[in-house]
């Protein structure tokens, strides 16, 4: 592996903050200056149309160890933390968000834990949150199905400021609305030391958020999405096929049932429906049928994955300060 260049790697995703992108670098060189900590900071512009990118131009030009990677459009927070992650060089690599919500001060603590105490990762929770009702109580129900379904016992998954050994980030795949699920990503690929630090948040100081209420109904689609990818996907059989069988043992069963209540009926000379005049052989039928489409489409998911190379989707439109 090759050695890491700096100690620390910030990557910032950034979307219409052209307010406070100057005071996050500036607060940024004060905390890691004053630490003696190496950096790189990477700007990642998803499709900024406020002048963001200008203002990140300004800071490479004065900066080398600032860079930036300029989006042709809008992907979203995840595409621009995939894209972060690619170009990195540092030991702990560190996520927090452009709107100033995240404190800088947190960073060297997190990258401590990183480097001294072993953590494959570290997830910011911000005990006491400076967001809205409207905002608090969705969160915490879907932290809550997370941690159900994840079993990793972190109380805020989608807090921005998360810390990361280099080896974890390399290794894993972040796509569609996944940034919020990057632990899950992180254990269910063998990086099982995660641990929690409580941060400091402060409120909102510059424009409005980007993030509206669709962002749960994704989020929770993509919990479920991230659950299947992750266990089913180097087998999709296992999962269509059990489903494939299970709906089709019952199909034939109970057309076994049906043919066999007819058989009986008709040797005791007692009253028999049609067959097709019965609720359940259109039940059976369904079932049947189900399971096949069932199973054709485990055969389907079987044969995309052996063809289907990962790919990188994102248009970038200019990169600054990056070899």
């Amino acid at each position: 592996m090759t050695k890491s260049l700096r100690d620390v790697s910030l990557v910032v995703p950034v979307y219409n903050e052209v307010e406070s992108i100057a005071e996050l670098y500036n607060w940024c060189i004060n905390v890691l200056s004053s630490h003696k900590i190496s950096y790189e900071i990477l700007f990642v512009d998803d499709g900024s149309d406020d002048g963001s990118w200008e203002v990140i131009s300004a800071l490479t030009s004065k900066d080398t160890c600032v860079k930036g990677i300029r989006f042709t459009r809008n992907y979203g927070k995840s595409a621009a933390l995939h894209m972060g992650f690619k170009t990195t060089s540092g030991s702990t690599v560190i996520t927090l968000d452009a709107d100033l919500q995240d404190s800088p001060a947190e960073i060297p603590e997190l990258h401590r834990m990183i480097q001294e105490e072993g953590y494959h990762l570290v997830s910011g929770w911000k005990k006491k949150r400076k967001d809205p009702l409207e905002k608090r109580i969705p969160s915490k129900f879907f932290n809550y199905i997370t941690r159900l379904v994840s079993g990793i016992k972190l109380h805020d998954f989608n807090c921005g400021l998360k810390a990361y050994k280099a080896e974890v980030i390399k290794n894993i795949s972040v796509y569609g609305e996944m940034h919020r699920y990057i632990p899950l990503l992180a254990k269910w690929n063998g990086f099982k030391k995660i641990g929690e630090k409580v941060v400091d948040h402060n409120p909102r100081k510059y424009g409005r958020t980007k993030f509206g209420f669709e962002r749960y109904i994704k989020g929770f689609l993509d919990l479920l999405s991230i659950v299947f990818v992750t266990r089913f996907n180097k087998n999709p059989m296992h999962f269509f096929g059990t489903l494939g069988t299970l709906s089709f043992a019952s199909g034939f069963f109970i057309t076994l049932y049906v043919i066999g209540k007819k058989i009986y009926e008709i040797q005791q000379e007692l009253p028999a429906r049609d067959v097709v005049d019965q609720p359940l052989f259109f039940m059976a039928l369904v079932a049947l049928i189900i399971g096949v489409q069932l199973f054709l489409a485990g055969f389907l998911a079987e044969i995309v994955i052996l063809n289907n190379p990962k790919k990188d989707e994102y248009l970038v439109s200019e990169k600054l300060n990056i070899e």
